[in-house]
């Protein structure tokens, strides 16, 4: 898979922010944001979300569900590929669960 793309995404991985990475609330935006060197992406709500729940203890498979509960529709294919674009982006890391 190309970067763009994203690469491929286990569902017992468990994500977690690169060391030089931080999720933060922007003010001036109103939004969250994830901050990187020389690089800002801002974030709706669902991928704030998501970046709240990668704390390198749960899986994919168990972000994808609190995620689907608290917004109420299936969203395990979307917690994926937004995963998968973020550690292709080296802003996500992955490691396999023990």
């Amino acid at each position: 898979m190309s970067p763009a793309s994203g690469v491929a995404v286990i569902a017992d991985e468990r994500p977690q922010l690169a060391a030089w990475v931080r999720l933060q609330w922007d003010p001036r935006r109103q939004r969250h944001v994830l901050l990187a060197p020389e690089k800002v992406v801002v974030l709706n709500a669902t991928g704030a979300a998501i970046l709240a729940l990668c704390d390198g203890q749960r899986t994919v498979a168990e972000i994808a569900v609190t995620v689907a509960a608290h917004f109420q529709h299936a969203v395990e294919a979307d917690v994926h590929t937004f995963v998968s674009r973020l550690a292709a982006r080296r802003l996500l890391e992955l490691t396999r669960a023990a």
